[in-house]
């Protein structure tokens, strides 16, 4: 559920999979799943734009190997040796299939790490446009993606007929880790460790805002649902 806490356990049982890697391209045929980081000390430099419509995401590195290079030292692979696309090669093929009109963009489920064993999910994106660009060292892949509200049917991976109106927003990383810390990790209203979710206090249908703390709490599910549910 979007802005859900959630644990790295809870999240491998949502997807039906472990999820080793950052990138995952096409789960069982169906949408991709990628693990993003906006902290200081991520391995990757993501970033999130126009007030947390569109992420940006940087391709992954070689595996590290003990007879290897750092990895960090050489240009992100698209191919592996036995000439097969690697997840950079097959994000990076499936958006510029998108870009160039042979078919609609690739459907994304986003989890951020926001603080050690703290996950949070950032719901669905489309996946609309790559490159590759030099960062002073090496050459790495970009991702361009953009929220959107969830799908209809979410075990899809190639959105047929996108639109424009179904843009959202998420909450900036700073914004959650300053509520966390100001809630205690906790339920406001009943102090529950468990189940939590980022509540907007104003909904944005009423005029509410992702970019202040003050307008975000933490909830549980139960009252979440039960805030919800008096919100006419």
């Amino acid at each position: 559920m979007l802005d859900n806490i959630i644990s790295y356990f809870d999240m491998c049982q949502c997807e039906g999979t472990s999820l080793q890697r950052g990138m995952n391209f096409r789960l069982r045929g169906g949408h991709s799943v990628i693990l993003m980081s906006v902290r200081a000390n991520a391995p990757y430099r993501d970033r999130v734009e126009e007030d947390g419509s569109v992420l940006i995401y940087e391709g992954h590195d070689l595996p590290r190997s003990t007879s290897g290079p750092d990895p960090k030292s050489v240009d992100q692979p698209e191919f592996l040796s036995a000439g097969r696309r690697t997840d950079n090669g097959k994000f990076h093929h499936a958006a510029q299939e998108y870009k160039n009109g042979n078919k609609g963009p690739d459907l994304v489920q986003v989890y951020e790490k926001i603080n050690k064993g703290i996950w949070a999910d950032n719901g669905f994106f489309h996946l609309l446009d790559s490159w590759i660009e030099h960062d002073g060292t090496r050459r790495v892949f970009k991702f361009k993606l953009v929220a959107v509200t969830a799908p209809e049917e979410p075990s899809l991976a190639v959105v047929t007929n996108p639109s424009p109106e179904i843009r959202r927003r998420i909450i900036p990383t700073q914004i959650k880790l300053a509520v966390w810390k100001r809630d205690a990790g906790k339920c406001i209203m009943c102090g529950a460790t468990d189940e939590l979710h980022f509540d907007h206090i104003l909904p944005f249908s009423k005029g509410g805002t992702s970019l202040k703390e003050d307008n975000v709490q933490l909830l549980c599910a139960r009252h979440n649902l039960e805030k919800s549910a008096k919100i006419q």
